[in-house]
């Protein structure tokens, strides 16, 4: 059975990231599924809409880019997921550019590098 995923990226700067995490659920051999829980728009809830989507997910793939230092949301994503005991891993989204972790990071939490062998490993739980 695929496994769920919450995705979590910088919606400023990340959106490409993203789409391109969701099209690579679509492989024939994906180990994975995303349905589309990003929250579009700033609401007073976000916070609980995000645990209760965080919760009903198997993992949490944070998609780090150049600002995701600078993403709350990202911040407060991966804080839930880590209050909810979720598993969760880093992905650097980008080769050839520099990428941070979210502040809410632990100092044990690695990035790791985006390759489909490597994402499918991450998502068997190879961390």
């Amino acid at each position: 059975m695929a496994k769920r995923v919450f995705i979590s990226f910088d919606y400023d700067y990340d959106q490409f990231l993203k789409e391109a995490l969701v099209g690579q659920s679509k492989n024939a051999d994906s180990p994975f599924s995303i349905s589309d829980w990003s929250i579009k728009e700033a609401s007073a809830d976000w916070k609980k809409k995000a645990r209760y989507r965080i919760r009903a997910s198997d993992i949490v793939v944070v998609l780090c880019g150049e600002h995701t230092h600078q993403a709350i949301g990202v911040g407060v994503e991966l804080e839930i997921a880590q209050e909810e005991e979720i598993s969760y891993f880093l992905l650097q989204g980008y080769s050839s550019k520099t990428c941070y972790k979210p502040t809410t990071a632990r100092a044990s939490d690695k990035m790791y590098n985006w390759t489909w062998p490597n994402l499918k490993k991450l998502i068997g739980g190879a961390r």
